[in-house]
Order: structure tokens, then C-alpha cells, then sequence
């Protein structure tokens, strides 16, 4: 299973038990305190998946690394091409 089926079955599954609270579809007597928390779950979901893209993103900028040996063989190719278009006639 991919991993974006796997998120869209968590948040179906997810958003099926929502609803069933939500609209009291298997008749529960819920209290208040827990209506607070139930009602406004999707908003507290989108803001802690925010969370969690941005400190991805953020770890992921603070932890990159610099590739040196492609660096120099990229500069070494760069050369190369231009020695190669220098002697077809163009000038750099």
C-alpha cells in the first residue's frame, strides 16, 4: 500500500467516526466536555498536520548536506564544455 493510501484510509476512517459522533448517528450519550473536543476535530487535525509539515520541512533545510565530490565534477564538466564550444568557435 502507498503511503498516500495509506493517509487517505487513516483520514476516511477518521472522518467516518467524526460524523457518526458529530451527528449522533448511533444515538450515544455524549457529554458536553467531549462535544467541545469533537465538533471542531478537523480544525485541530489541519493545524497539527501544519505543525508537522513545517517542522518536517525545517529539520529537513537544517540537515542538508552539501554533495562535494558532485560539486567538482559538475565544475570539472562545466570546463569541459565550454573548452569544447571554445574550439567549435564560441567565445566565453
Amino acid at each position: 500500500m502507498t503511503k498516500l493510501a495509506e493517509w487517505l484510509l487513516g483520514l476516511t476512517l477518521l472522518g467516518v467516526v467524526w460524523a457518526t459522533l458529530t451527528f449522533d448517528l448511533l444515538g450515544l450519550e455524549i457529554p458536553e466536555p467531549c462535544w467541545q473536543v469533537i465538533w471542531p476535530f478537523p480544525v485541530y487535525l489541519l493545524v497539527t498536520f501544519g505543525c508537522y509539515s513545517l517542522a518536517t520541512v525545517g529539520y529537513r533545510v537544517a540537515t542538508f548536506n552539501d554533495c562535494e565530490s558532485a560539486a567538482q565534477e559538475l565544475q570539472r564538466q562545466i570546463k569541459e564544455a565550454k573548452m569544447d564550444l571554445t574550439t567549435k568557435g564560441f567565445r566565453f
